[in-house]
């Protein structure tokens, strides 16, 4: 079985891995190849797919491919995790940045102490260091599992090391290069590899090949997980439930922004969300919302587009990616003129609006004057705004009074003396 993961490691990319593990598993498969071109990738997402082919009873061959694709960072250490790793000729892998992935997979992991203390890249303080030696542990422990270049490895996570393809067969980084999948079965025939149920010789000469699309799922995890979508839907949502609360009765703007609320929240679930970033871009809301509610200098709202930006650019934690993982700048400027526009413009000449007198409608007679035509006792009835009404009122009144109109009961007016 064949699929295809390229782009970073996300979430949407692990459970494509999931998918097809299992889809193999179910049909027997005798080999999992991964065509993988990736920049990096989540911490949490990259150390799932490496317990899921630890754990894996079939073998999984993990394919740098096509020509010109990478395994860089994250993808380093999947590489390293197969049962059997091959390159494309013009393909390269390496620079594996420290990221923290966590314990070591192995039963007896090396010494962290082992790592080369001379080199240039030797971070500075206490907690760098522990995040170095944590990364250079977790590569030289799946290369001592797989029998590959465990020297290679560290360097790969202490000083950005690169290798092309020749270079790392050379380096036995990689066990061979093959020109396509079709070369890399011939490769591999009868090639004998450790699972977890145990040594598994492999048999893949005229092997035919079945490719696993993404389903359905994994695509719109896929896009929901993108920094950039997560954060759109996450304001879409709040501009949504705010009209709502603003203009009760409309149910469209509550409904479609409770969706994409719901469906934001899921997706910046699975990303390293920086809870600083988060709180500016609430305050800086909370502020804009401030100006549409008492307008004046401009200071709250200036400081709610301070606010909003800031929290925009540090809302993703990068020590959870080993890629790019910030929003772009269209988005974040697109938002936050959106924002100002629409809290501090629409929500102000609602907020007017609603100040405003009432000029039509039944409310408008709330304040009116009007004539008493006949009272007895304390009920009778009275001319207002050209209409003759039925009314009551606590205080003695005679026919030609004039009164005031206090609220009304159905078609009763409850009125008082003018005066």
């Amino acid at each position: 079985m064949l699929l295809d993961l390229k782009g970073p490691v996300s979430v949407g990319a692990h459970h494509h891995f999931s998918e097809a593990l299992e889809r193999a598993r179910a049909i027997d498969a005798e080999l999992l190849i991964v065509r993988l071109d990736t920049p990096g990738g989540l911490v949490t997402a990259t150390r799932a797919m490496i317990s899921d082919i630890l754990a894996s009873p079939i073998p999984i061959a993990i394919f740098v491919a096509p020509d010109g694709a990478r395994a860089a960072s994250a993808g380093t250490y999947l590489t390293y995790a197969a049962h059997i790793s091959a390159m494309s000729p013009g393909t390269h892998l390496g620079a594996a940045t420290p990221i923290p992935l966590g314990a070591p997979p192995s039963s007896q992991p090396p010494n962290p102490g082992d790592s080369k203390e001379g080199s240039s890249r030797t971070p500075a303080n206490a907690s760098q260091k522990k995040v170095m030696n944590d990364a250079v542990a977790y590569l030289r422990a799946l290369a001592q599992l797989r029998g590959r270049n465990a020297e290679w490895a560290e360097e790969a996570v202490t000083e950005a090391a690169t290798l092309t393809a020749k270079e790392a067969q050379q380096e036995k980084v990689v066990d061979l290069i093959a020109v396509d999948v079709t070369d890399l079965l011939k490769q591999i025939d009868k090639r004998q590899v450790d699972t977890a149920k145990g040594p598994q010789t492999l048999h893949t000469t005229g092997m035919s090949v079945r490719y696993h699309e993404a389903s359905w799922k994994s695509k719109l995890i896929s896009v929901v997980t993108d920094p950039n979508v997560a954060f759109i839907l996450l304001m879409i949502g709040i501009y949504g439930i705010l009209f709502e609360f603003w203009s009760p009765g409309l149910a469209g703007p509550g409904i479609i922004g409770a969706i994409c609320l719901m469906i934001a929240l899921m997706g910046l679930s699975a990303l390293p969300i920086s809870y600083a970033g988060a709180s500016l871009i609430v305050l800086g809301i909370v502020l804009l919302v401030a100006e549409a509610f008492a307008p004046g200098y401009g200071i709250l709202g200036l400081g709610g587009v301070v606010a909003f930006v800031a929290g925009a650019l540090f809302l993703f934690d990068p020590a959870g990616a080993d890629f790019d993982l910030s929003l772009t700048w269209p988005v974040i400027a697109a938002t936050t003129l959106t924002t100002l526009l629409l809290l501090a413009g629409v929500l102000g000449m609602v907020l007017r609006a609603r100040r405003q007198a009432v000029v039509t409608g039944s409310e408008q007679l709330i304040g009116m004057q009007g004539e008493v035509v006949e009272w007895a006792a304390r009920e009778g009835r009275v001319r207002v705004h050209g209409e003759i009404w039925a009314a009551r009122s606590g205080f003695p009144l005679k026919t030609g009074d004039t009164v005031s109109v206090s609220r009304r009961d159905g078609l009763v007016l409850v009125v008082a003396p003018a005066s």
